[in-house]
């Protein structure tokens, strides 16, 4: 059932972090239906809130993994990632990231504390991979085959980055530099001179928000789901090794850790 929110309702929620907010409307939704009300107004926004801060630490797994619409047969979607999310969740789990935590915070943890990640299943990042500690986008990398063009322009008009370019009687060119591995040129192309040249992920490291935000720094090519889990373990790692006293992963993520990832796993367009 649908519950209905007010708009005073409404604008508290959007007040609540981000990073909670899914949480926190699931929960007033969820009690406000148990208590045999159909209409959610500020005063179950705030009771909800109340028992939600105070039981917050109950709750707190030690990692958050964050995915997009894509999940939901959304038609940008590049590909299938719920595998990768289930060796992902393993992953975090055989870590034991909350006994760390415990360890290492003094005092209540909350859901700031948690090692947090999304994957998103195309470049429209839905997910805002660009602000976690590990981002993934779904990609998909185009190649010109030997199939003649028909100049129709499809693929020009398709691509929002400017990145294909086509010459009357010649195969078109793709601009590696500014492609976004959106796939959708592929798709549309009638004549199959566009077609996959590979499908995988981009991954992005160390983003944040807070008082000091900071856009993650990509890796360089389209990685396999093989390195994708590789990247994370290895990260995960890192983490345990290096942070203090709750430190995120963002603030000891140095220069040196990334180019020793990008050394190692970086592909070429």
């Amino acid at each position: 059932m649908k519950m209905e929110w007010t708009q005073e309702a409404e604008a508290a929620l959007k007040k609540v972090p981000f990073f909670v907010r899914k949480k926190v409307r699931s929960r007033v939704e969820k009690e406000t239906m148990e208590s045999g009300k159909q209409k959610i107004t500020l005063t179950e926004v705030k009771a909800a809130q109340a028992r939600f801060l105070s039981t917050m630490e109950s709750e707190i797994k030690g990692y958050n993994i964050d995915t997009c619409f894509g999940q939901a047969k959304c038609p940008n979607r590049l590909g299938d990632s719920k595998s990768l999310i289930r060796k992902i969740e393993d992953l975090f789990i055989k870590s034991d990231l909350l006994s760390f935590l415990k360890s290492q915070v003094e005092g209540p943890l909350k859901f700031h504390h948690e090692f947090r990640m999304t994957i998103a299943d195309c470049p429209n990042a839905c997910s805002q991979p660009q602000i976690k500690d590990i981002g993934i986008i779904g990609s998909r990398t185009p190649f010109v085959t030997n199939e003649d063009c028909d100049n129709c322009g499809i693929c020009v008009e398709t691509c929002k980055e400017h990145a294909i370019k086509l010459a009357e009687n010649s195969q078109p060119v793709i601009d590696c530099e500014k492609c976004l591995h959106c796939g959708q040129c592929i798709s549309l192309c009638p004549t199959h001179t566009i077609a996959e040249a590979n499908i995988g992920f981009r991954v992005l490291m160390a983003g944040k928000l807070g008082r000091h935000p900071r856009l993650a720094r990509e890796l360089s090519g389209i990685l396999s789901e093989n390195d994708v889990i590789d990247i994370i373990s290895e990260s995960i790692e890192f983490y345990k090794n290096n942070s203090t006293g709750g430190r995120r992963f963002s603030h000891i993520f140095t220069d040196t850790e990334f180019e020793r990832l990008e050394n190692r796993y970086a592909r070429k367009c």
